[in-house]
């Protein structure tokens, strides 16, 4: 739809509104906007690449607006930065880990139960839905999809602490406010994310200050990941 809105723009020699996408098959999560005041629009478990105009009723007002979050400054039009979210996964998102051919499959066990929730967190594609539909404009089921990615694999064992120290530090720097339990990230992420993660990013983070963490600065106040 919107390609053929620029296309009648360009046509009558207007200029075209600009708008982000990319893979447009619900993948990667860029094509995010606010539809009909629901990040992505009314269709559940779905991108706005995936919203097709066979959703709505002829004759039907469709409003389009950007994400609308601190951490989420407009650029231009339907096109927001989210670069604070590549910050955060630069802080702590990765494993430090030898580099070159793939090791033996078996070489760490991991159980079918850990790999599958493991992989449930890895579901998050970085699209900021739930950032926009927060009271509160919090990253916090972005930020804990990714931690708790990790943090299941004995891969990722060595540097949690370190990790989800880092990430919620970059949330915070990056304007991203506190999780209070709302639910509405849950119920707009294209991805069906639970909120299930942000409980386990909170008890990973407070056995980084507690446990863990004594050697990388000390214990800290409490953080706004939760709202504490």
């Amino acid at each position: 739809m919107l390609d053929v809105l620029n296309q009648e723009l360009i046509h009558k020699g207007d200029e075209p509104v600009a708008f982000e996408s990319d893979c447009r098959e619900g993948i990667c999560g860029t094509c995010g906007l606010v539809v009909n005041g629901l990040p992505h629009g009314p269709m559940p478990g779905a991108c706005t690449c995936q919203l097709h105009m066979r959703t709505f009723k002829d004759g039907d007002t469709i409003y389009i607006e950007p994400f609308r979050a601190k951490g989420f400054p407009i650029i231009k039009d339907l096109v927001v930065d989210r670069s604070h979210f590549d910050r955060i996964i630069q802080a702590g998102g990765f494993v430090s880990t030898r580099t070159g051919s793939a090791g033996e499959a078996n070489a760490i066990l991991v159980s079918k139960d850990v790999a599958d929730l493991a992989m449930d967190a890895a579901e998050c594609i970085g699209c900021g839905a739930c950032v926009a539909s927060c009271p509160n404009g919090a990253s916090a089921l972005f930020m804990s999809a990714k931690v708790s990615q990790l943090a299941l694999l004995p891969q990722g064992h060595p540097e949690r602490a370190r990790r989800v120290l880092a990430m919620v530090d970059a949330a915070e720097q990056g304007g991203f406010g506190a999780c209070s339990n709302h639910r509405e990230c849950e119920a707009v992420c294209p991805k069906q994310i639970s909120i299930n993660f942000i409980a386990r990013m909170n008890r990973e983070y407070a056995r980084a200050i507690f446990c863990d963490a004594g050697n990388q600065g000390g214990k800290r106040e409490g953080s706004k990941r939760s709202g504490e």
